[in-house]
């Protein structure tokens, strides 16, 4: 297979691009990325010379139509995106081009070429937050976003949706939980406790880190996205989650006892605007295609915090 990877150059599509390139060493892997300040080329450096790498812009269209007929490429696979909810309460504007504006381009691209599949990332924050108690979200559950950032992936979403119906374009949509592992972004929530943590600073805590998420190791998200890959259907929406809800604060503590650090670091601070309370995701359409999360929480975070006292020279 001939693969476009967007995104490929930050935290969950560079795990997808080393992972999919030594499962698959006969596939064509192209990997597009504009290198914001999430993603890292680096990160590719143990398969640079087996895939092609390209800087460049999603909403490009020309670019990834010359790269979708240089490459005869037969599915995208959409990792592209602005993620940072706090980033997107400041300023929206990157994440309407991004998720919005970029999808729409990779529609029209497949509205050219309609024998291409397009596997496109999305996130659980487009349905808003659960209360405690109340059964996790599935495939019908309302989109209720609350931050600028699950908004425009939500709208991203709805483009695909009606670009199914109107165009008859092949694509398959993930929802996932929280991801954490080695590559995330420094201003996320496990690194921000991590490097903190080993620095002997405060550890900032929204409200009473009362939040619930489920946390989902980012190979065990790569792992799923390529089970729907090669068996998903098209028009199908998969949700991928990794059956470990914690509270913040419980992340928090887990990291500090791994590290021998004690909870005094932690600080409260007050809550950000629109803050969900709690976020998790039935996924039993994922394990109907075979895949499970495999990961327990405890030894995620012992894996994470090793690569970033390792990688980050800490």
């Amino acid at each position: 297979m001939n693969i476009l990877v967007t995104g490929g150059a930050g935290f969950i599509g560079s795990h997808f691009v080393l992972r999919h390139v030594e499962k698959h060493p006969e596939d064509t892997v192209v990997v597009l990325d504009s290198l914001t300040y999430a993603a890292d080329k680096s990160f590719l450096d143990p398969v640079l010379n087996r895939i092609r790498f390209i800087q460049g812009d999603i909403a490009g269209f020309e670019l990834v139509t010359t790269l979708i007929d240089r490459y005869d490429i037969e599915a995208i696979v959409n990792f592209a995106a602005e993620t940072h909810v706090d980033r997107s309460i400041k300023n929206a504007v990157p994440f309407m081009h991004s998720n919005i504006l970029g999808v729409h381009a990779l529609i029209e691209v497949c509205k050219r070429s309609p024998k291409i599949l397009l596997v496109h990332i999305s996130t659980d924050e487009v349905y808003g937050d659960l209360q405690d108690g109340e059964p996790p979200f599935n495939e019908r559950s309302e989109l209720r976003p609350s931050s600028p950032y699950a908004a425009t992936k939500a709208a991203g979403d709805l483009l695909l949706k009606a670009a199914i119906r109107t165009f008859g374009i092949r694509v398959r949509i993930t929802r996932c939980t929280n991801n954490y592992g080695p590559h995330q972004d420094k201003t996320k929530l496990l690194p921000v406790i991590i490097l903190n943590a080993l620095q002997g600073k405060k550890i900032p805590i929204y409200g009473q880190g009362k939040q619930k998420r489920d946390w989902l190791y980012v190979t065990d998200h790569t792992d799923a996205v390529e089970f729907i890959l090669q068996k998903g259907e098209d028009g199908g929406l998969y949700l991928i989650s990794g059956d470990n809800e914690r509270e913040n604060i419980v992340v928090a503590k887990t990291v500090l006892k791994t590290l021998g650090k004690p909870e005094s670091l932690i600080a409260f601070v007050p809550d950000r605007p629109g803050h969900d309370w709690r976020y998790s995701l039935d996924n039993r359409s994922m394990k109907k295609l075979g895949w499970k999360p495999t990961m327990k929480f405890e030894e995620g975070v012992a894996r994470t915090v090793d690569w970033y006292t390792k990688k980050k020279g800490l």
